[in-house]
């Protein structure tokens, strides 16, 4: 073979060989991604229309939601955030645990709770993997393993809590939880400064000090502090606390009859409440 010829096979060669390396490069999986949670089919329409309230993908990527991290949601609730954290987790390498009520509750709306929770996630393992469910407040088990969880988060919770006495006690807990360097992730309903709050919490606001408070005491470190998720156009005092607003749009006390000649209309232009949203970490060395 001349050299000419010898020149163009090697050309040829690489050619071929640049193809097929793209073609394997374009045929490799992409990482799943909290868009993708968020675009997923198991959310329905009612879940996806409060996007735009709840602001999930910017809120999760402030406290610093990473692939294969171990987390830990408190409080889920309904799930709404389970719906975007567990696929998350699962597809990504790593855990998720929900901590709720205990099985020994007898208050019949937290045995409901954990029954709805049970169907709806846990069993629902190829939809959003392995879920791990455990105690809030149980100081031997813990809400997951001592040391050993990345990030924790809870949305709308801790003005619960306050009242029920238990809030000091579940921030020591969350404390123990994550490793060093851990990330807790704190959302509620944000009371003004100006305004004094009830003593058993009733309108569903607290103010952001008496959560950095609590997360301070417990030997977090407030790291920073998001707009993400404020309205100001609420100004926290509804007749029906925060309830009044959207989504729940109480129009009468709670376990009452709704009343059709109450005026929506000013309480529903102001959307959800406003919320503060907070980024604590554990430190390296505690």
């Amino acid at each position: 073979m001349d050299v000419l010829g010898f020149a163009l096979l090697i050309a040829s060669g690489l050619v071929l060989g640049g193809v097929g390396r793209a073609g394997s490069s374009d045929s490799m999986p992409q990482p799943f991604t909290v868009q993708d949670a968020l675009a997923g089919d198991w959310r329905e329409t009612s879940s996806r229309e409060r996007d735009s309230s709840r602001h999930p993908a910017e809120t999760l990527e402030f406290f610093g939601l990473e692939p294969g991290m171990t987390l830990v949601e408190v409080s889920p609730g309904g799930g709404w955030y389970t719906k975007i954290l567990a696929p998350f987790a699962s597809r990504t390498g790593g855990q998720y645990f929900a901590a709720g009520f205990s099985p020994e509750d007898p208050r019949e709306y937290a045995q409901k709770s954990r029954r709805r929770f049970q169907k709806r996630y846990v069993d629902q393992e190829a939809v959003y993997g392995p879920i791990e469910v455990t105690v809030l407040g149980d100081s031997e088990k813990g809400v997951a393993p001592a040391g050993t969880a990345d990030l924790i988060v809870t949305f709308r919770n801790v003005h619960n809590w306050v009242p029920a006495g238990t809030a000091e006690e579940n921030f020591q807990g969350f404390y123990r939880a994550l490793r060093p360097g851990g990330i807790l992730g704190v959302v509620d309903h944000r009371l003004p400064p100006s305004m004094e709050a009830d003593a058993d919490l009733s309108s569903g606001y607290i103010h952001q000090s008496t959560v950095v408070e609590l997360a301070e005491q417990a030997g977090f470190v407030l790291e920073a502090e998001s707009e993400i998720n404020s309205n100001p156009a609420d100004t926290a005092d509804h007749p029906y606390g925060v309830w009044t607003l959207r989504p729940t749009s109480l129009s009468a006390p709670y376990g009452a009859a709704a009343d059709p000649a109450f005026d929506r209309g000013a309480y529903d232009a102001i959307g959800e409440s406003d919320r503060f949203t907070l980024r604590f970490r554990k430190p390296e060395t505690s």
